[in-house]
Order: C-alpha cells, then sequence, then structure tokens
C-alpha cells in the first residue's frame, strides 16, 4: 500500500490527512493558521501537521511518497511558489522551498478549488469523467475545472475563476473589484446579502422574527423561512436559484463537461434548491436538444475533497 499526504491550507484552518492508494484518508491533523502572521511560520505549521497526521497514521514519513497542498489564491504549480494570497497575506511563497526544508520528500501545490475539483474527479461525484466542473458554493464561489483528466489552471495559474464572471452589470460589489460577479450572488455571503435586503424592506417578515431570535441572518434564513410558509422568504430564495443557474448555465455552455459537481453548505437544501435550478439550467442550456448533457450533482467529500485532491497532486502532475 502507499500513502501520500494532502494538506489543505485554509484562512481559518490547517489540516493535514494521509491517504492510502485507495483514497482513503486515514488519519488527520489540525490547528489553526492564526493570520496574519510570517508565512515561514505558517509553513513551519504546515510541516508539523503533516509529520503529525503520519505519526497519527502509525506510519514513519519514509513510508509516504509525497506531500501536496491545497492553497488559496495564485499557486505556481511549476515553481512551488504560491504567487498572491490575499487573505493569507501571501506573495511570492516560495512554498515547496519551505516545506522541503523541513521534509525532505517532493512537494506539489495547486490552488484549493483544484485541488478539490481534483479529489472529486479521483474519488467522489466526478469519477469517471473525461471532463469535469466543481462549483463550490462557500463564503465565495471556488471553481476547479479538469479537461481530459488533467487540472486547468490557465497559462498564468490564475484559470477556473468562474465566480468572478459577471452576471449582472453594474450589481453587488464582489470581493474582486467588479461588480455583479457569480460569487456576489450564488456565494453564502450573496444569499445573506439578499435575505438581509428583504428583511430591511419587510421587518415584519418570518426573515426578521428569525433573524431576532437567532441574534444573526445565516445562508439558512431564506430557506427555513420559505419552508415555514414566509412569501418574502420564496422570493428570496427563487432570485439566489435564478442568480445560481444563469452562473452555471454560462460555465456549461463554456465547457459542456461530463459532469458538473457543486459543493457547499448551501447545497444541504437538497431538492427545493436543485430541482428549481435544474430545470432552469435545462432550459438556458445551449446544447439542451443534445443527446449528451452535462450531468449535474451534489459533491460528495465534503471538506475531504481537498485533502484526497492534495495528496494525488502527485498523480497529476506524471
Amino acid at each position: 500500500m502507499k500513502y501520500y499526504v494532502g494538506i489543505d491550507l485554509g484562512g481559518t484552518n490547517i489540516v493535514a490527512g494521509v491517504v492510502d492508494e485507495e483514497y482513503n484518508i486515514i488519519a488527520k491533523a489540525s490547528t489553526k493558521t492564526n493570520c496574519p502572521r510570517p508565512e515561514k511560520e505558517i509553513a513551519g505549521d504546515m510541516s508539523k501537521m503533516a509529520l503529525q497526521a503520519v505519526k497519527n497514521a502509525n506510519l514513519t514519513i519514509d513510508d509516504i511518497e509525497w506531500i501536496g497542498i491545497g492553497t488559496p489564491g495564485i499557486a505556481n504549480s511549476s515553481t512551488g511558489i504560491i504567487e498572491f494570497a490575499g487573505n493569507l497575506g501571501f506573495n511570492n511563497t516560495p512554498m515547496v522551498k519551505y516545506i522541503q526544508e523541513t521534509i525532505d520528500k517532493p512537494v506539489f501545490i495547486e490552488n484549493d478549488a483544484n485541488a478539490a475539483a481534483y479529489g472529486e474527479y479521483v474519488a467522489g461525484s466526478a469519477k469517471g469523467a473525461k471532463n469535469a466542473v466543481c462549483i463550490t458554493l462557500g463564503t465565495g464561489v471556488g471553481a476547479g475545472i479538469i479537461i481530459d483528466g488533467k487540472i486547468y489552471s490557465g497559462s498564468n495559474f490564475a484559470g477556473a475563476e468562474v465566480g468572478h464572471t459577471v452576471i449582472e452589470i453594474d450589481g453587488a460589489p464582489c470581493s474582486c473589484g467588479r461588480k455583479g460577479c457569480f460569487e456576489a450572488y450564488s456565494s453564502a455571503t450573496g444569499l445573506i446579502r439578499m435575505t438581509k435586503e428583504a428583511i430591511a424592506e419587510h421587518s415584519d417578515c418570518k426573515m426578521a422574527e428569525m433573524a431576532q431570535e437567532k441574534g444573526k441572518v445565516t445562508a439558512r434564513t431564506s430557506f427555513d423561512c420559505m419552508r415555514a410558509g414566509d412569501k418574502y422568504a420564496k422570493a428570496v430564495v427563487d432570485k439566489y436559484i435564478k442568480y445560481l443557474a444563469a452562473g452555471i448555465t454560462n460555465t456549461i455552455n463554456i465547457f459542456q463537461p461530463d459532469v458538473l459537481c457543486i459543493g457547499g453548505g448551501v447545497c444541504n437544501e437538497g431538492d427545493p434548491l436543485l430541482l428549481p435550478m435544474k430545470e432552469l439550467v435545462k432550459e438556458e442550456n445551449f446544447a439542451r436538444n443534445s443527446a449528451k448533457k452535462t450531468e449535474i450533482v451534489i459533491a460528495k467529500l465534503g471538506n475531504d475533497a481537498g485533502i484526497i485532491g492534495a495528496a494525488f497532486l502527485g498523480k497529476a502532475n506524471e
């Protein structure tokens, strides 16, 4: 049996996992990222978590084939440098070099959304596909693209940013600096914003009542209140689904993948989200009359996708 280490570097947590050749995570270790702080300190904790995960798996570092890292931002997989990761404060960070100063193993890096997509491709809901797109609806909208079994990251390693395609000209401001991005409307953050806007207009609605009870508005507020019969909540949900379907249709029209999988907490809403969204995509998909259509599925691996995908970056680079 061969073993690999995958590290999921996030703005909140650093999680390392030991993964066997059958895609099973057999041990993990994690710590807080504690940004902002010096990049070398973060790299040091990444190495520590990798070694701790190996120890937790009752293995030694000699049993490990390589280490893969999924990181936010622009990760140059050919140089091993994280060229930019705003939420980590990284600019031209030689991450592979830092890790190899502590652990003498091959090290690979990739953008975290690409790593998660690769995880779904090798072991999750996109397994068996030739071409796949994986979209994660979280704080932002992340995406990873697999073409002919290879991670597509563009000529400058900044590709696959479908979250920063505009679906509403001069719309809501996005964190990237543009207005009206897919991310600004279809992320959990966008859903929360639209819910708050509706509450401001209709202060006597169930959403306002629930927000007051819980002390905050969440991405579930509108869906929960829709199920409770709030017509204003239903209007928020319908608007959210319309924007989500637009972004997904755009992505399908560009890539026409075998599979498009979506993940993130919003997907836990299940059929009330998926069924109307799929109907809209079906109506608007350019290839709607084609015998071969993109299958839209829910991502299977959850938070483990990034670890498994990172662990198999060595295979992706072969």
